[in-house]
């Protein structure tokens, strides 16, 4: 019987080696079928040979520490952004935003950014304003290109839109040419970061002066602290970059009493201010990130019978005093009192009181009017100082001693005037009043200086000894660019 299958044991360990088998004696016309891996050592060598694989899938396990060539491949390459890469290239990877069209600046046109564009800006014939989009998720990315290199020129401002930037609640103002920034949406927190920055020499974050205290309102870029009483300017942070650390004041101190008993009237409280200031009223007093405690001084108040009335208290911000307006004379009083406005004097041959007292440059105040050169049945006291001009001096034949007028001023981002003298009171025989001077100024016989504006009061009448009227407070005003 012929043998058709070598039992395991039929042949000894080692039995055939290489020297044993000519070479291509086994081929597969020997072969009836397959071999299976079962009969097969567990490792073959065939370093030298040919192997062919079946027409099926190599899993990963049959791969051994080597690669496969690109051109072994039926995809050697992949496409990333309309661009063909090949597999094992190196390349950077940079913003993946739309680039618009080049946005030309005229002065007018602002432009709203939207999440996942880059623009183009050309601020060669005017400054221009991007606002950022009012609503905002996390990973929402827009960039920004100087397209001109004019930033420095005609800037650029980054308007916020309800979010913070770099975490603070302040536009940015970008003002370096051929800039380059790309700005990525974090949180309500931090809001809008920037994540790439070239040749951004200050991105400006801390760009506008941030502070809180007394009422608060705004006039276009501006933003106005008003004090009508004591209290603090409480100052965050200060302006960086192109933007101002300086601002402007107004601080009126409160106006004196008119005098009693055919009266003079009250001196004005001092005024100073720095306002309007150079460079777009951008502000000219600097100022620091700490708390300026305001004193706003009170008007002065009426004396006894026959007797001198109180001077008004001094207004304080900073290094920054207003002197309290001087009180008018009276009949048996005679002088007035120096003050930031002098008080008018009575009962000749007195001259009117001293303004600008303690002296300041500008001048804070003017003098009081001069009382008539000799008594008579006629006579009336002389008008109180104001900011803007004398009281005037009482006629020698009788008739109006007015309060000089008071000074103009915008602060606020409205004209208001301040600083009024107070008019004269009428004499026995001369029942004309004298008028209060514009700004708060009060009319004679009992008319009281304007609150927070530091007018003088009017002197009080002949008949019965009238007391003096009170002076009107003062005010303190700062203003600063916020944005």
């Amino acid at each position: 019987m012929a043998l058709t299958k070598l039992p395991k044991n039929a042949i000894g360990t080692g039995a055939i080696d290489a020297s044993k088998i000519e070479d291509g004696t086994i081929q597969n016309a020997e072969l009836a079928g397959s071999l299976t891996g079962t009969q097969l050592s567990s490792t073959l060598d065939l370093s030298s040979n040919t192997v062919t694989l079946p027409n099926t899938s190599v899993t990963s396990d049959q791969l051994v520490n080597s690669t496969i060539a690109n051109n072994k491949l039926s995809n050697s390459t992949f496409t990333i952004r309309g661009t063909s890469r090949a597999l094992g290239d190196s390349f950077s990877l940079g913003v993946n935003v739309d680039w618009q069209s080049v946005i030309v600046a005229d002065g007018s046109t602002a432009t709203t950014g939207v999440a996942g564009k880059g623009y183009f800006i050309n601020t060669t014939s005017a400054a221009h304003t991007f606002t950022l989009p009012a609503s905002a998720s996390r990973g929402d990315t827009i960039a920004i290109k100087d397209y001109a290199a004019t930033f420095a020129t005609n800037k650029l401002t980054i308007a916020r839109n309800g979010h913070n930037i770099q975490g603070v609640a302040n536009n940015s103002l970008i003002g370096t040419n051929r800039a380059s920034l790309v700005l990525v949406y974090v949180d309500s927190t931090k809001g809008w970061l920037y994540a790439e920055e070239h040749n951004v020499a200050d991105l400006q974050v801390n760009t506008f002066i941030s502070a809180t205290g007394g009422t608060v309102t705004t006039s276009g870029n501006f933003k106005i602290h008003s004090f009508t009483g004591d209290g603090c300017f409480v100052v965050s942070q200060i302006g960086a970059g192109t933007g101002p650390s300086n601002v402007d004041y107004l601080v009126v101190a409160g106006g004196g009493s008119g005098g009693s008993c055919m009266g003079a009237g009250g001196g004005a409280g001092g005024y100073r201010t720095t306002f309007p200031s150079p460079g777009c009223n951008a502000g000219s007093f600097p100022i620091s990130a700490t708390t300026y405690p305001i004193t706003v001084g009170g008007g002065g108040t009426a004396g006894p019978q026959f007797g001198y009335g109180t001077s008004g208290t001094s207004s304080i911000f900073s290094t920054i005093t207003s002197a309290g307006g001087g009180t008018g004379g009276g009949l048996y009083t005679s002088n007035g009192i120096a003050g930031g406005s002098g008080g008018g004097s009575t009962w000749g041959p007195a001259a009117g009181a001293a303004g600008n007292t303690p002296p300041v440059s500008p001048p804070q105040g003017n003098p009081g009017g001069n009382a008539q050169p000799t008594y008579n049945s006629s006579a009336h006291g002389g008008g109180g100082g104001g900011a803007g001009a004398a009281g005037s001096p009482a006629p020698a034949a009788g008739g109006n001693s007015n309060g000089g007028d008071g000074s103009a001023n915008s602060i606020s981002g409205s004209p208001v005037t301040y600083a009024g003298g107070g008019g004269a009171g009428s004499s026995h025989q001369d029942g004309t009043v004298g008028t209060g001077g514009s700004g708060g100024g009060g009319s004679g016989n009992g008319g009281t200086g304007t609150s927070n504006t530091g007018g003088g009061g009017g002197g009080g009448a002949y008949n019965g000894g009238a007391n003096g009227a009170t002076g009107g407070k003062g005010i303190v005003i700062i203003r600063y660019k916020f944005q």
